[in-house]
């Protein structure tokens, strides 16, 4: 392990030709930067990550000036796992807005809520892909009060989402380790019976899906994964550095990508240790080629390889 202000650690010069997407970031509509307290009120789950005024949400200028200052090409927004279906849907309509306005910077996922309203996920999926989501996620079980094993739950969103051809992101959960507000119970075993029902369903398990990768060792879990992709949302809180050598053996660098879970970690710095962590010859798929493919995504845009100009980030 090496210091925190030594070279492995400083930015990358911005001319590196490697175009990087960044496959997890959250974003809130403004009035639940300007009304927070309001919003503890409404939601349990937002309230006990949120309650801790230095608990950080960014407006979408914030987001765009860290992705210039960092040299990203791309995000893929996120909202927030709301248990009411009401916050999700004014969600899911203000991303679709937003990302309207920079669709060469911006991506955005869909927001459900299965547990809440099963028979309206499928409806509320529908169009949030009308609407031009990528996929929908970021799901949460303890935050929406759902049950990973419960397919009559599950059954309208995943036909829905296998119709368009667009995966779905799950939140995950490490069974060990320190505990920290959110981490919630979606562990590997849940996840796991999650997965066997939907064998052929494309699926994203965020922060290295609680560990599952580990136990992709095993034939039975392997024949299960085909077709998850993990990714490295605030890995840097999770795990020791060596998480990307020991992942990139067990899984292949076709099966992951490089998310920050902005603003929990900030972008530059994790870019710039990713950048150290992953050897070159594959960073071009990690940083966003993989991206791409699974969410969609033009592989190359207007925004060329080359960093936005001076500015851009500033609606």
């Amino acid at each position: 392990m090496t210091s925190e202000g030594d070279a492995r650690t400083q930015p990358v010069p911005v001319g590196d030709a490697v175009r990087v997407i960044d496959a997890h970031v959250h974003l809130f509509p403004p009035d639940v930067l300007v009304n927070r307290d309001a919003y503890h009120q409404r939601d349990a789950w937002f309230e006990q990550l949120y309650r801790d005024p230095k608990a950080l949400i960014r407006a979408e200028h914030e987001l765009l000036e860290s992705m210039d200052a960092s040299g990203i090409a791309h995000a893929i927004v996120c909202g927030f796992p709301w248990r009411d279906p009401g916050l999700c849907r004014e969600h899911t309509q203000w991303l679709a807005a937003l990302c309207a306005l920079y669709p060469e910077r911006l991506s955005f996922m869909g927001i459900v809520s299965p547990g809440a309203a099963p028979h309206e996920s499928g409806q509320d999926a529908e169009t949030a892909f009308a609407l031009g989501a990528c996929a929908i996620g970021e799901l949460n079980a303890d935050a929406q009060g759902f049950d990973l094993t419960n397919l009559a739950q599950w059954a309208p969103l995943m036909e829905v989402a296998a119709a368009a051809g667009r995966p779905v992101m799950l939140h995950a959960s490490e069974p060990l380790g320190h505990v920290y507000p959110g981490k919630g119970r979606s562990t590997p075993d849940r996840l796991l019976t999650f997965l066997q029902h939907f064998p052929q369903q494309p699926i994203v398990l965020a922060h290295w899906g609680g560990g599952l990768p580990f136990y992709e060792l095993m034939p039975e879990v392997a024949a299960a994964t085909q077709h998850v992709t993990y990714d490295s949302a605030a890995t840097t809180y999770l795990y020791r550095r060596d998480i990307w050598q020991v992942a990139l053996r067990l899984l292949g660098p076709e099966r992951i990508l490089f998310a920050s879970d902005y603003p929990v970690l900030g972008q530059q710095r994790l870019l710039a240790r990713t950048r150290v962590d992953v050897p070159h010859e594959v960073q071009a798929a990690v940083l966003g080629e993989n991206a791409a493919r699974v969410y969609g995504l033009p592989l190359d845009d207007t925004s060329t390889d080359e960093p936005p100009a001076e500015g851009t980030g500033t609606p």
